[in-house]
């Protein structure tokens, strides 16, 4: 073997096929001949046939003349791998069972990438974590994309991609448990999310997610994964998660740092606010006095011994929380009562997190002695007697968060109570993301019949905004709060989570995504199918506008495929569509830019490269394509970049935006 061919040339499969040289990429010609060259490198030295090589390249029976092209791919190999040969090449040989690469195993970056894996896990079992981290973090930068490269979708790759996918995976969920043994948390939440996103079957990954939210401090999120999880493997495979997932599940119920681990003793702390009313907040509450006047005049009607109903709704992060924690502190300050529940899981002084259900959180909010009585067989009957007994005994106010996670039961018990509870000093709050929602819409036509207040939550203004700011003792201009305005989308945690950054990383080309905002959009994009997240891709790197008709030539599908998939990025939060009052538009889809980012930050270079290079070549067949437009794609796809009749010196289309 030649032995400076073997510490002179290094193989990279991690990604597109590249061979260096002293740091200098080799010209490998043709996708026929890179073909060629993957083919034989994962055969690890094996001979290969030249029949098999034909029906393997051209995958199925070989047209007239594949024999003589393959050994024609291999003379033009042979002379790029193996100049400086004298004889016959014992690189890429030729023997009586085919042709064999014999490349040393140290030369290929697979190798590289096992072995710095192997010592991060020995690092990690000493623990040595810094060690482990340094490790893996230098194994996972190998990666340059999808692993193989353009061979990924051919028969002979499937099982060594589908290996290197599963091997860069644990490499991954490795990397998540160092960092949740470091403490760093948000490090791991991030890395946690995007593993559910590639691979949302994946109970490991699913697991870490789960430790890595208690350990910040999340549990009721934690919580909420779980029954994310559980419910896709039932829908998809019709599957229960696995006895470890289900341990973890009920360590986190029971704050059991025993099977959690060390780690979640460092930052997790369960949050039990006191059941009297919720802690002060730290950002104020702008933009909903009508809302608060209206609510202020439910409890004065309500101490004139007339029950009131009210259904709060809004977009998640609009502040529907906030709004009932002022109207709780606002309700104890006149005498009322507060009981507060929640649809979903509880958060008591009692139970710290549990699965109560919500007429129990009722009753313990209320003082009454012990919970609601759900035995025998007039259950539902005993239990609305004895919310009905304790709620009329002194003026009280009942607040319901998260109604959309309740069951079908409570909604059934709160519709009786509405049909008795008539005179008494009572105000009953009901707080859901979306009163469309098929499974409470007979609630809420019962409530609606009995006179119910309806309060939607719209996002902030700019002014509202401007108001945030000077709440917080800044002296922003008019333009700042604007700027600030259009980077949350008026959305009160979104801005929040803005806020708590410095003013020159909000906006702007320094502008980051807050670590919690990043896992609201994380946790959408898991919700969607994975052509509806390939779609998102093309579109964020394109722009802030969808343009729906490049988006249907680039990934070659009928725009009557596609819209769906748009569609059901809108129900999930990620894009928007932006009605137009004008008469000569109807509107148009827009990906807000901290959505957008979150997109683009889950891709690899290599992976954003390619996206443009599509992109420019379907911007550069269209009549009449801005110049600028294709010059920016063609810059931003770097040694992807297609020859297109764009001049190289058009100055780059900023990536903020068309």
């Amino acid at each position: 073997m030649n032995s400076q061919h073997a510490h002179a040339t290094r193989y990279s499969l991690l990604g597109p096929v590249e061979v260096l040289r002293d740091g200098t990429a080799l010209d490998l010609g043709p996708r026929q001949r890179r073909l060629l060259l993957i083919r034989l490198l994962i055969e690890d030295g094996r001979p290969v046939s030249v029949e098999q090589l034909c029906r393997d390249l051209w995958q199925g029976p070989p047209p007239t003349g594949a024999v003589s092209s393959v050994r024609a791919h291999i003379s033009r190999l042979r002379s790029v791998l193996d100049p400086v040969r004298t004889g016959r090449s014992t690189l890429l040989v030729n023997g009586p069972a085919g042709y064999s690469l014999k490349v040393p195993r140290e030369a290929l970056d697979t190798t590289g990438f096992e072995e710095s894996v192997a010592r991060a896990r020995e690092a990690m079992r000493h623990g040595q974590l810094d060690t482990a981290r340094e490790e893996i973090d230098d194994s996972l930068s190998l990666w340059r994309g999808e692993a193989l490269g353009d061979a990924a979708g051919h028969d002979f790759a499937v099982r060594e991609a589908a290996r290197l996918a599963t091997a860069r995976q644990d490499a991954e969920e490795l990397r998540a448990t160092v960092l949740i043994k470091q403490g760093d948390v948000e490090r791991a939440i991030a890395a946690a999310e995007s593993l559910t996103l590639g691979a949302p079957l994946r109970e490991t990954s699913w697991a870490l997610l789960m430790r890595a939210l208690y350990a910040a401090g999340r549990s009721v999120e934690a919580l909420r994964q779980y029954e994310r999880f559980r419910a896709m493997l039932a829908s998809e495979l019709g599957l229960d998660p696995g006895p470890g997932m289900r341990e973890l599940h009920m360590a986190i119920l029971r704050h059991d740092i025993e099977v959690l681990g060390e780690s979640a003793t460092a930052t997790a702390h369960p949050p039990v606010p006191p059941q009297g009313g919720p802690a002060p907040a730290a950002v104020p509450l702008v933009g909903r006095d009508e809302e608060i006047t209206h609510l202020a005049a439910l409890l004065r009607s309500a101490s004139a011994g007339r029950t009131q109903w009210a259904v709060l709704s809004g977009e998640p992060g609009s502040g529907k929380t906030r709004l009932l924690d002022e109207l709780s502190m606002v309700a104890e300050g006149t005498g009322f009562t507060v009981a507060r529940a929640s649809g979903g899981q509880a958060l008591s002084e009692s139970h710290g997190i549990s699965l109560l259900c919500p007429a129990t959180q009722i009753l313990e909010g209320l003082g009454a002695a012990g919970p609601a009585d759900r035995s025998g067989p007039d259950a539902d009957g005993g239990q609305l007697a004895t919310l009905v007994r304790e709620l009329t005994r002194r003026p009280a106010l009942c607040v319901i968060d998260d109604l959309d996670w309740a069951t079908p039961e409570f909604h059934g018990l709160l519709r009786r109570l509405a049909a008795v509870l008539r005179d008494a000093p009572v105000v009953l709050v009901c707080a859901l993301r979306d009163t469309e929602e098929p499974a409470a819409s007979a609630l809420l036509a019962e409530l609606a019949r009995h006179g119910a207040t309806r309060l939607h939550l719209d996002p902030l203004s700019a002014t509202d905004v401007a108001g945030l700011l000077a709440a917080a003792g800044e002296n922003a201009s008019s333009q700042a709060a604007e700027a600030l305005h259009r980077q949350g989308e008026g959305n009160p945690f979104t801005l929040g989570e803005l806020m708590k950054l410095p003013p020159e990383q909000r906006v702007g080309p320094a502008a980051r995504v807050p670590a919690a905002v990043s896992s609201v959009v994380h946790a959408r994009l898991a919700e969607l199918a994975p052509p509806a997240r390939r779609m998102l891709t093309y579109a964020a790197a394109d722009g802030a506008d969808l343009d729906i008709g490049l988006l249907a030539e680039v990934l070659d599908m009928p725009r009557d495929r596609l819209l769906p998939l748009v569609d059901a990025a809108v129900t999930a939060r990620v894009l928007v569509w932006d009605a137009d009052p004008g008469e000569r538009s109807t509107g148009r889809y827009r990906f807000p830019e901290l959505p957008r980012q979150v997109v683009l930050r889950t891709l690899t270079p290599s992976s954003r490269q390619l996206l443009h290079a599509g992109l420019a070549r379907v911007l550069d067949g269209r009549p009449a394509t801005d110049p600028q437009r294709v010059a920016g794609h063609v810059r931003a796809a770097g040694p992807m970049a297609p020859e297109t009749s764009v001049e190289r010196v058009v100055p780059p289309v900023p990536e903020q935006g068309r």
